[in-house]
């Protein structure tokens, strides 16, 4: 499964550069590729995404 970004998104930027497999681009909201992402599945911390939104606008799809 991927993670995705809903419309409550306000285009901060903070996830963007704490993708590590780069699956997040810029949109009027941001935009995760399904095909890409993993849910940081290779990650101690689990998604970083989540953790750096202000906004809790990321979940699982």
């Amino acid at each position: 499964m991927a993670m995705t970004i809903t419309d409550e998104c306000t285009a901060c930027g903070l996830c963007l550069e704490e993708c590590p497999t780069e699956s997040i681009t810029e949109g009027d909201i941001y935009v995760i590729n399904p095909d890409t992402c993993n849910e940081c599945e290779d990650e101690d911390d689990g998604p970083h995404c989540i953790e750096v939104c202000p906004v809790d606008c990321i979940e699982k799809a």
